[in-house]
């Protein structure tokens, strides 16, 4: 893209693959903090319009500016990252390339899971967020409508979504791993969201011994509870009742971690140390790294199952490159949009221009008329004026030009003027 709104669209972010979830979770946004975020962000930056999606495996920001460089310095300070260098996990993207990133992430090709389809939701969601906010203006709309375009193009045209490894799946494989049967075990979900909902869905077909749901606000968790044949407690009850629990899967919008080292060593006590698998989907993280030192817990982390994810990737790559074929006709659509909306302006500045000669001549003409003068010599009279002035400024524009100047301008006289004019 070479257009001046093209030059203005822009996306930074961090992902899974350019950053650990220790580093992903201290530029994390809250989903209750977002419209905030937002506002501050075209307040305090030269930023026009935004949009941002924050999720367990990146955060992105998108949006329309002349001065980019203001947007990584407004996410240090609002972050509070004194001292933290982001800049060596983050990435920029602007132009065509930020769209090509943004057809790729709705469409699951870059996440931790190949052809994963809940980040469309969550784009879904982000921008819905941003246009409650007043952040979503004309070039991020257009953007994100053609992104969820390409997402349902990408889903019904390739095979990009069948067997694919989900993290819910990867939760119950290493479940299964270190514990055994399900069906043995005793289960807390620690949260209410769409993600423990997903989870639950599959370690609920295997028949859990018994399962407790854990939320802070305990009508939302109650909910989830009767729907899974469960108990509801809420979040001040953890410390009672975590030892009661063999598999716990955590994923909540805490912006502190519900679950510490001291906590854990007491219920593995109370446990005689038996063992736990403790599953953390929420970044930032709802369980203190530091329990992963104790003996008898298996702590993993939203990364590590990022790793089962990758043992049939190979067998998507094929659909992938599909996905990547859509992806690519598609950006070259909303670059021709991009650079159609870039010439509205000089329409419409044109038209104004050509309907001020209009009233000029009309007037003259309707003059003309009162004072009795025939009609004919009249019509003959505004033609001849019309045409003088429209042609004056281009005609005397050509002879004035010389070399290349004038024959670029000449070629583009007979693009706009004089081909196809059958008339």
């Amino acid at each position: 893209m070479t257009d001046a709104t093209t030059h203005q669209l822009h996306a930074f972010g961090l992902n899974h693959e350019t950053a650990p979830v220790a580093v992903r979770e201290k530029i994390a946004f809250p989903q209750d903090q977002l419209p905030q975020a937002l506002t501050e962000l075209t307040r305090q930056t030269p930023a026009e319009e935004v949009v941002i999606l924050s999720t367990c495996n990146r955060t992105e920001i998108y949006c329309k500016t002349l001065h980019p460089e203001a947007i990584t310095d407004w996410l240090s300070r609002h972050h509070q990252l004194d001292g933290f260098d982001i800049s060596q996990y983050l990435y920029h993207l602007d132009g065509s390339a930020a769209a090509h990133h943004a057809f790729r992430v709705a469409s699951g090709l870059d996440s931790m899971v190949l052809g994963e389809t809940q980040i469309l939701g969550q784009v879904k969601q982000a921008v819905r967020c941003a246009e409650e906010a007043g952040t979503l203006g004309p070039l991020l709309n257009q953007l994100f409508q053609h992104t969820f375009s390409v997402a349902k193009a990408v889903r019904s045209q390739t095979a990009i979504g069948e067997r694919s490894v989900s993290m819910a799946a990867a939760a119950l494989k290493l479940a299964v791993s270190v514990l055994g049967p399900i069906e043995e075990q005793h289960m807390l979900f620690i949260g209410a969201g769409e993600m423990v909902e997903l989870v639950a869905t599959y370690f609920m077909a295997r028949n859990p011994r018994q399962v407790t749901v854990a939320n802070r606000t305990f009508e939302r968790g109650q909910d989830l509870a009767l729907r899974l044949r469960g108990q509801c407690i809420t979040l001040s009850d953890l410390p009672g009742a975590l030892h009661h629990h063999d598999i716990v899967v955590s994923s909540t919008a805490s912006h502190l971690p519900l679950i510490g080292k001291g906590m854990v060593e007491r219920a593995l006590k109370q446990r005689k140390h038996r063992p736990m698998v403790m599953i953390d989907l929420a970044v930032p993280r709802d369980i203190e790294p530091e329990v992963s030192e104790l003996d008898d817990v298996f702590l993993y982390t939203v990364d590590d199952l990022g790793h089962i994810t990758q043992e049939n990737r190979d067998s998507r790559q094929s659909a992938a490159q599909d996905a990547e074929q859509i992806i690519e006709s598609r950006v070259h659509e909303f670059v021709d949009w991009v650079h159609t909306r870039d010439v509205v302006p000089t329409i419409r500045l044109l038209r104004d221009h050509a309907e001020h000669y209009r009233q000029l001549e009309l007037e003259r003409a309707r003059r003309a008329l009162a004072r009795g003068e025939d009609p004919v010599h009249v019509m003959d009279m505004l033609s001849n004026g019309l045409m003088n002035k429209f042609l004056h400024h281009p005609v005397q524009t050509l002879n004035h030009s010389r070399g290349e100047t004038r024959r670029h301008l000449a070629d583009a006289l007979h693009s706009l003027f004089l081909q196809n004019n059958k008339d």
